[in-house]
């Protein structure tokens, strides 16, 4: 039997993992039924195992790799879970908020630590970019109540990235003026230049590189490893031209939000193997790094821990205040403010390694700045829990007195399959045209007349497929194989016994010059029911869609189902943050941006008016291969059917024939019409 020698601290690699992951297991569990916080509960355990504590682990080569993916994939984390919409709409409050954050700090924190700790004032400009600056180490909070896109949280995450960007541009020059004497303004305008060319290589490089790629493979763990290959080497950009790596992480994830939807697989992933793993490792660092002893050495450590800790949290907690003022955020949304911008971690501790190695910060501040750190990661840890659960209670509230109503409206779809290579996209389509909240599962159905081997496998196949999506996006998804006397009849009966509210189907391809552009099974459904029928066909993955183009036909808000399929692109569109272009007749657009005000969805969109089919024609051919165009379809005798129309299946076979092309046929002739929450 090999001999396997345990010392203290633990250097068996299995043995050092084994305590990291009993430490991830059980710390939220005990701290919780202490009432604190998950997050001080990693960082307190790692106070307690490190070489500052009862030293069972050294912080080695592992928890600086780990470490430092854990904040990178932190700051990724919380840019792509914003919602764009709410970025696009906030980034001037975000703009503010980060300048007040950065500047009330500087303005008060520079006399303070000069006069106060007695100082010089390259020191006191280095401490007070300390105070300055902040991580986002209570995000998980907000994350787990759901709150990434509340106001409050959209403009402290964009705030953020100023204020860190400040902060370090600060703590350069003064490095700089420590070792050369004077003020190196070539040296700040040319980071400036590299940070603007940066920006926009990643910009077009990271879009192109993942659009390419997520077209040729489609598997959750393939996408997982490219996605976390990008954030790396955005990282390692930023930080070859003189940036902090958590800057290029998370510009990083503002550049791929769009292609991580938030309830896709690959968005699953990155949450669980974040929150699982890499930020657990980064938080018990963190926790390693801190020394709690020293603040009983003397009165000098602790008076600097007060004067350090006390000008930090209050700068940062009028910040908020004076923010949350004028942009009229309430109390809530401002303890939210100031909890995600008191934590300190990444750049604070690069600021005090870097001041303690250039002589800016003695051994006795080096201690006072790393129990600032400690007591402010309990606080914003604290105080963002707090603000969380209140602002969910009442979000949550208001949710189920607005929802009550509407509840017993969301979608019941039925997804008919049949190849095994569609399945998925069909699936994946018909889910993210679905409201997020909707519980329903989804019905997958494959319809056969025959008992034939390659029928019966091709069939199977796409029905595991299809279930396969549904799982990955945590949908509940019913599987029905059903024999009939056609795939008519299959298809309509199966509506009808589950009560479907529409049928989501692939579209038919021709197979010989005498067929239409339809097939005869669409349009034989178009006449067997008046149920909303959603046509796809996607030549590309549906989460790599650039834009999509809506053609609205005339009179198409006097349909039964007109709340119903704007709901459905909305949804889509929301879900995938792609802008929506309405090609709409003037009657219709007001009706359209009224049902999209009152549903509340997070859409980009604009409006094209049209006076006649010629001006369909003539917009259309602006629809390029990245496109997705909608054709809002209707059914012979409804209101919104004209001669027009019946020139639309042969336009599209002969113009759009490898276009990404979705066909809505909305519910028509009365029925019990689904509300727009869907």
């Amino acid at each position: 039997m090999p001999h396997i020698e345990l010392t203290l601290p633990l250097t068996q690699p299995v043995a050092i993992f084994m305590l990291v992951m009993v430490i991830i297991l059980c710390a939220p569990l005990i701290f919780t039924r202490l009432k604190i916080p998950n997050i001080v509960g990693m960082i307190l355990a790692g106070v307690a195992v490190g070489p500052y504590g009862f030293n069972l682990l050294a912080r080695d080569a592992s928890f600086e790799i780990f470490g430092q993916v854990g904040i990178l994939y932190l700051m990724f984390l919380a840019a792509v879970e914003i919602d764009m919409y709410h970025l696009r709409r906030n980034y001037r409050s975000g703009l503010l908020f980060g300048l007040i954050t950065f500047l009330l700090p500087m303005g008060v924190g520079i006399p303070v630590t000069h006069y106060a700790l007695g100082v010089g004032w390259d020191s006191a400009i280095l401490v007070s970019s300390m105070y300055a600056s902040h991580t986002l180490i209570s995000y998980p909070v907000v994350s787990r109540f759901g709150l990434s896109n509340d106001r409050s949280v959209v403009i402290a995450v964009s705030g953020t990235i100023v204020a860190v960007l400040l902060a370090l541009l600060a703590l350069a020059e003064v490095v700089a003026v420590r070792t050369s004497g004077r003020f190196d303004i070539g040296g700040l305008a040319l980071l400036i230049c590299l940070t603007a060319v940066y920006a926009l290589v990643v910009a077009w490089l990271f879009p192109r590189l993942t659009r390419w790629f997520f077209r040729k493979f489609s598997d959750n763990v393939t996408q997982f490893i490219f996605i976390l290959t990008l954030v790396c080497l955005s990282s390692l950009l930023a930080s070859v031209i003189g940036l902090e790596g958590i800057l290029g992480a998370f510009y990083a994830g503002l550049v791929l939000n769009r292609f991580i939807p938030s309830r896709s697989g690959l968005m699953h992933s990155i949450s669980f193997v974040g929150n699982a793993l890499f930020i657990p490792y980064f938080l018990i660092g963190v926790g390693m790094l801190l020394n709690v002893r020293s603040i009983f050495k003397g009165w000098d450590v602790a008076w600097i821990m007060l004067v350090m800790t006390s000008t930090a949290l209050s700068m940062k907690w009028l910040a908020a205040r004076i923010t949350s003022r004028i942009e009229h955020i309430g109390k809530d949304g401002r303890r939210l403010m100031f909890g995600l911008s008191s934590g300190k971690a990444a750049a604070t501790i690069a600021a005090t390694m870097v001041g303690y190695n250039y002589g800016l910060l003695s051994e006795d501040m080096m201690n006072g700045a790393v129990m600032m750190i400690l007591v402010c990661c309990i606080v914003a840890s604290i105080a963002t829990e707090k603000a969380a659960k209140s602002v969910r209670i009442r979000l949550t509230a208001a949710e189920l007195e607005n929802d009550r109503p509407k509840r017993v409206g969301f979608a019941r779809q039925i997804v008919a399959v049949s190849n095994p290579l569609t399945a998925a996209g069909i699936m994946r389509t018909a889910i993210f045209m679905r409201n997020p909240k909707n519980t329903e599962p989804i019905t997958a159905l494959f319809v056969r007349n025959n008992d034939q081997r390659p029928t019966l496998t091709s069939g199977r196949e796409a029905l595991d497929n299809a279930r396969t999506v549904a799982q990955a996006m945590y949908v509940g998804c019913e599987e029905v194989e059903r024999f009939d006397l056609n795939t008519v009849t299959g298809l309509v009966n199966v509506l009808r016994e589950k009560d479907g509210s529409e049928l989501v189907i692939g579209l038919h391809r021709r197979s010989n010059i005498v067929d239409t552009f339809f097939g005869s099974v669409i349009e034989r459904l178009m006449r067997s029911t008046s149920k909303m029928i959603i046509i796809s066909r996607c030549f590309i993955p549906i989460d790599t869609i650039g834009k999509i183009v809506v053609y609205v036909p005339k009179n198409a808000e006097y349909e039964t189902g007109f709340a119903t399929w704007i709901a459905r692109v909305a949804n889509l569109g929301a879900q995938l943050g792609c802008e929506v272009t309405f090609l709409a007749f003037p009657s219709a657009c007001e009706y359209i941006e009224s049902h999209i005000r009152e549903g509340g969805y997070s859409l980009r969109h604009t409006f094209n008016t049209m006076e006649n089919w010629d001006d369909f024609i003539i917009l259309s051919s602006q629809i390029g291969e990245e496109d997705l165009l909608i054709v809002i379809g209707a059914r012979k005798g409804s209101v919104s059917y004209t001669a027009d129309y019946e020139n639309m299946p042969s336009f599209l076979s002969k113009n759009f024939a490898y276009t990404n092309l979705t066909l809505i046929i909305p519910e028509q002739f009365g029925g019990n019409n689904i509300p727009q929450s869907m």
